[in-house]
């Protein structure tokens, strides 16, 4: 899998312009702020929804000049390459709207794009996943699970929804019994079930995915860490820190959906009371969290900088694997994801340099950021793109300056931010 040509109108620092990309390695060049990120994250955008860099779609939209008007929202076309077939995806984000998508020129509901375009992004942002919040690991999760299984991102709305819609009622029916007035548990029955059903769907996912993981991320872990420690991952469901729901009910959730929506619905009956009190959702996918040992030791608040860097990197690497694998189960077994690499080889020492070069030699595409040349693994055989801001305050992609690589035809790209 490739992509040939890259559209942008609006995203980012970019006005309009189209990119082309070749099948192989290509390097985009340029110092901190030049534009070369947000060509990565268009990419990585329009493959997943969401951005590497932000959680809110609006910052995506270009912010204008001086005197000049804000545009409404911000466009990503890009031409897709399989072994079966090229396609046109495109993608526009419109501010405060729902957004609006198109397959070879013919309109489609956004999620119809889900699965036509597999990236995995590795940057330094990622190291968030192991010093972040909860939240940046189901993140990281969700977008996998997107990008093997496309329903999911339907299951995952759904429970968003149902999620709010509870939220607004818990909170209105502990206003209710604060005040002394009836407080009617009808509606709140009604969203339980449909939260139950939900929540087993997406930890359903959730756990194939795991079960995909856990063994391609302890052996990759264990080649760019040199074995000094061994990395174990595990899925931490919220519903087992109720009281008599079993440990293993996150396995319910693939073995047997009866057990684990049983298990739900126990906790939610425990808990009914502290949810309306507190007016929040106490219990469900949405609290569960993907914890990690380095031995016995929890990586999250005792892992040093370089160990961190290890874990992240075999996260983001192993997903690579098994998104590759399942492109084979599934009958594209040469539809492998393309790999972008944002400015991360300054960071890596020899150990993680060569791991993230075994992936490299697997993947079709591969696309690296770096700020300049000396930050890239030596002799290293790719197309190179520069990018740099010009006097006048445009962007301007040169050819490489390397004669012995092929050249970029040169284009202007006009920066008003």
């Amino acid at each position: 899998m490739f992509i040939s040509h890259l559209a942008l109108d609006d995203f980012r620092s970019y006005v309009h312009e189209v990119i082309e990309f070749q099948p192989g390695v290509t390097v985009i060049l340029g110092a901190n702020g030049q534009g070369k990120t947000n060509l990565v994250e268009a990419i990585a955008y329009l493959a997943r929804f969401a951005s590497h860099r932000v959680a809110a779609d609006t910052a995506l939209v270009r912010f204008p000049g001086p005197q000049e008007q804000a545009p409404v929202g911000a466009v990503v076309r890009a031409k897709v390459h399989t072994v079966a077939r090229e396609r046109i995806l495109e993608l526009e984000i419109i501010k405060g709207r729902a957004n609006r998508a198109r397959l070879n020129r013919t309109s489609v509901r956004p999620r119809d794009l889900l699965g036509e375009l597999k990236v995995v992004v590795f940057a330094p942002e990622d190291l968030i996943l192991v010093k972040g919040d909860p939240s940046e690991r189901r993140r990281f999760l969700d977008e996998m699970a997107v990008q093997m299984w496309p329903a999911y991102a339907g299951a995952k709305s759904d429970l968003d929804k149902i999620l709010r819609q509870r939220g607004a009622l818990l909170k209105q029916l502990g206003k209710d019994r604060r005040a002394g007035r009836p407080v009617d548990l009808t509606g709140l029955s009604i969203w339980n079930e449909q939260l139950v059903t939900c929540s087993r769907h997406v930890v359903h996912y959730r756990m194939l995915l795991l079960q995909a993981l856990i063994s391609p991320v302890k052996e990759i872990h264990n080649t760019v860490s040199n074995g000094a420690r061994q990395l174990t991952v595990a899925y931490e469901n919220s519903l087992t820190a109720i009281d008599g729901i079993d440990k293993d009910v996150s396995f319910d959730a693939i073995d047997d959906a009866s057990a684990y929506e049983d298990s739900m619905r126990r906790a939610l009956v425990q808990i009914e009371d502290s949810e309306i009190h507190r007016g929040v959702n106490l219990v469900g996918p949405h609290r569960d969290d993907l914890v990690m040992w380095l031995d016995d030791m929890p990586v999250k608040g005792y892992a040093s900088h370089g160990e961190s860097w290890s874990v992240a990197l075999a996260l983001k690497l192993a997903s690579f694997d098994i998104l590759t694998a399942h492109s084979a189960r599934t009958g594209r077994e040469k539809d492998t994801p393309i790999l972008i690499l944002d400015d991360v080889f300054s960071e890596l020492d020899e150990y993680r340099r060569q791991a993230v070069l075994q992936t490299m030699a697997n993947a079709e595409q591969v696309i690296i950021t770096a700020a300049v040349g000396t930050d890239l693994p030596e002799n290293i055989d790719a197309n190179i793109i520069e990018i740099k801001l010009t006097d006048n305050g445009s962007q301007q992609i040169t050819p490489s300056l390397n004669e012995q690589q092929r050249p970029v035809k040169e284009v202007d790209i006009v920066d008003n931010t």
